[in-house]
């Protein structure tokens, strides 16, 4: 409980940090912070033109079965990777003064969030006007699903920040692994095409049941099984506390590696 206690004592850090995040994301940029609205746009029309007119996966209205759950999967891969290089790219911060050193990650994937839900804005529009299957009941249980991806987020960002600074080929490995992991959760296609023989290696996927509840809310239109929730929470929950364990005893040592 105390370094809970000491992170809400540098909560102002950690909104500064947050907004320097955000502001640097698209700085020196024309537009700006239209591009957190404009690239899922963009993402949406060459999703439409290829999945419509080109490959043709056989499921009705692609793009949006797509779309709903790539930008979530989106912020879960950018979370562990900006977590990653999160300690070593702020050595100077970290070798010189004393603050909690969760509070580097938890900026990034906090970040990180912030943006999802603005994209959020357009994949709501679109999911308006486009979906035959818009449940606003389903939509009440999005800020709780959105909430257990945050604290997944935050688990796997925690872990890879820590161990980067021991291992750095981690960052790189990283982009490997974040690549794999997304064909291996059902983001481009639904569980229902999985083998039965396969099925449990994707049970074992803590973002598959999180996937599979945001295209219930956002395509199907239809709340999520119960099961699919307690899943993504069990999940969200063991890897958050094997986050804060994990950098928990490795920072002790940051200082020499660094």
């Amino acid at each position: 409980m105390g370094i809970f206690k000491e992170l809400y004592a540098y909560r102002e850090m950690l909104r500064s940090l947050v907004h320097r995040d955000l502001r640097g994301r698209y700085k020196g940029s024309v537009l700006g912070f239209l591009w957190t609205f404009l690239n899922p746009l963009l993402q949406l029309a060459v999703y439409t033109i290829l999945f419509s007119h080109i490959i043709r996966m056989g499921i009705h209205d692609y793009y949006l079965f797509l779309f709903v759950a790539l930008i979530p999967w989106m912020f879960f891969s950018s979370s562990i990777m900006g977590g990653s290089t999160s300690i070593l790219s702020n050595q100077s911060m970290v070798t010189k003064i004393y603050f909690p050193r969760e509070v580097l990650p938890i900026s990034v994937v906090t970040g990180a969030f912030v943006n999802m839900l603005y994209c959020f804005i357009v994949v709501l529009a679109v999911v308006l006007v486009f979906s035959d299957h818009v449940n606003f009941v389903a939509w009440l249980y999005l800020p709780v699903i959105a909430i257990i991806e945050y604290v997944l987020a935050l688990g796997f960002a925690l872990i890879a920040a820590a161990v980067t600074v021991y291992i750095r080929d981690l960052e790189h490995i990283l982009g490997i692994v974040t690549m794999a992991w997304q064909f291996l959760t059902p983001v481009m296609y639904g569980i229902d095409m999985v083998p039965d023989e396969y099925l449990f290696i994707f049970n074992l996927n803590p973002m598959s049941p999180i996937i599979v509840a945001y295209r219930d809310i956002l395509y199907y239109g239809r709340i999520p099984h119960m099961e699919t929730l307690i899943s993504a929470l069990v999940f969200g929950i063991l890897f958050a506390i094997l986050g804060f364990i994990v950098f928990g005893r490795l920072k002790r040592n940051f200082a020499e590696e660094l």
